[in-house]
């Protein structure tokens, strides 16, 4: 999966589980020189540990990371630099994880990311999964999270300039 279009503006990028969204966000950076990666994910165990190393491999040295589960519009700032360097954020439902197990205000929050994203100079590419084409959970906090998760997307996808859908490893463009 090859993606040639140069990063500009803001691109929600969805996907399920090892849909192949990852890849697809972070080979239209390649093309671009590299960029900057914001990692929401914590290593909570040995495998989260073993993903996270595997992952910064793949990347190579066209990347700077930058690891912050909770303030993305902090990590985003850092990266709003004259150069221009577009950036990935990988990814929101990682990050929404990690506000609910901090008993964060979630509406707070991505009132936050959405009234910062549109300041940015820099292209934003946020990767997310799409959690809302399963069957209905049947506990509360994950119910909760489906829900958080639904609203966030159509946030984001309002006011970012595309979105894309990752099926099996197929870009399919929604916006």
């Amino acid at each position: 999966m090859t993606r040639t279009d140069p990063p500009c503006g803001t691109h929600l990028i969805l996907g399920g589980a090892r849909s192949g969204k990852s890849r697809f966000a972070e080979n239209i950076i390649n093309a671009a020189g590299g960029g900057t990666y914001i990692a929401t994910g914590r290593a909570w165990d040995d495998e989260m540990v073993n993903r996270i190393d595997l992952h910064k491999q793949s990347r190579g040295d066209l990347w700077q990371t930058i690891e912050e589960p909770l303030d993305l519009c902090g990590a985003l700032d850092t990266c709003n630099q004259p150069d221009g360097k577009p950036v990935l954020v990988d990814c929101l439902t990682l990050w929404l994880t990690n506000l609910m197990l901090e008993d964060r205000d979630i509406d707070a929050e991505i009132d936050r990311l959405c009234d910062h994203l549109p300041g940015l100079d820099i292209p934003v590419l946020l990767v997310s999964n799409e959690v809302g084409f399963g069957i209905v959970p049947e506990n509360a906090m994950a119910r909760a999270f489906r829900d958080h998760a639904g609203r966030l997307h159509q946030r984001i996808a309002a006011l970012v300039d595309r979105v894309t859908l990752v099926v099996a490893g197929i870009p399919m463009q929604v916006k």
